[in-house]
């Protein structure tokens, strides 16, 4: 491993897989993509800025690993035609596919607008919706070809949800009501998929290190969005308390993260489906 946490790729279980992962230049999607690709898979970068996309795949190719960047905001309407033509066109196929992007706009419901709701519904439901909608009819097309063939492709959908999703969270109506949706939506694809050989699962992580869960008082934890600056973070007092409540006593490290995600998209869960793997250090809520 180099200094930029990057493992050097290896001939193991994702050789020659394809994969797609939002929201990968920075914390648990950027070591998502680091982990898929040590062990063997082709991915595509997505951030909303160029140069931590740029970095990501930077770091990929150095370690012998092949990825390409897909630059946008998966909020956009056309994004998910974009983000799957893009493993298409780069790598001629698409396997994996981690929903991974968001962020937080916290505040209690009297003191949010119905824009802030609608932000992260369109962010957490509505974009992972048109990705995995863009890559049913590839998908279809060649599990209805492989079916004829004798053969079975299991490829994997892993959608990013939270504990926020799973129990809720006082000030997070609108990131608890998305979160809880993504689990909805891997159910029912679930069902939906079973008979393309397409597993999807979902992990609701806990309390994880990135920019999202710095105290919001530092200026890290403040994101820009389309021009609109955002603060996320927690309050400092609320991070202590937060970490006592965790059994293994310490919050969990993006790459610690990109294990269970890894996990979801390896030979080793190709008869699980439909399953909510919460990562919380012990903390379920």
């Amino acid at each position: 491993m180099n200094a930029s946490g990057v493992e050097a790729p290896v001939r193991g279980a994702l050789a020659g897989k394809v994969a797609i992962v939002s929201g990968s230049g920075r914390g648990i999607g950027r070591a998502v993509a680091l982990k898929l690709a040590h062990h063997g898979a082709h991915v595509v970068v997505n951030d909303l800025d160029e140069d931590p996309a740029t970095e990501v795949v930077t770091a990929i190719r150095a370690r012998g690993g092949q990825a390409i960047a897909c630059i946008g905001n998966v909020t956009e309407a056309d994004f998910g035609e974009r983000f799957v033509q893009s493993a298409l066109d780069a790598f001629g196929g698409l396997d994996i596919i981690v929903n991974n992007a968001g962020y937080t706009r916290d505040g209690m419901i009297q003191n949010q607008t119905d824009e802030q709701f609608q932000a992260m519904l369109d962010v957490h439901v509505t974009a992972p919706f048109r990705i995995l909608r863009a890559a049913s009819e590839p998908w279809r097309e060649w599990a209805k070809r492989e079916a004829a063939e004798g053969r079975e492709v299991i490829r994997k959908v892993v959608n990013i949800s939270s504990l926020a999703g799973t129990a809720g969270n006082a000030g997070q109506v609108n990131y608890s009501s998305g979160k809880s949706a993504v689990i909805g939506m891997t159910r029912t694809l679930a069902k939906e998929w079973g008979r393309l050989k397409v597993c999807v699962n979902c992990v609701a992580f806990g309390f994880i290190e990135t920019r999202l869960t710095k105290a919001n008082d530092d200026p890290a934890s403040s994101i820009e969005i389309e021009g609109q600056q955002i603060q996320t973070g927690v309050p400092p007092a609320m991070r202590g308390s937060l970490k006592a409540m965790i059994p293994l006593g310490r919050s969990g490290t993006p790459t610690e993260a990109a294990g269970s995600v890894y996990f979801f998209c390896s030979p080793d869960s190709d008869y699980v489906s439909g399953e909510v793997l919460v990562v919380g250090g012990g903390l379920s809520l």
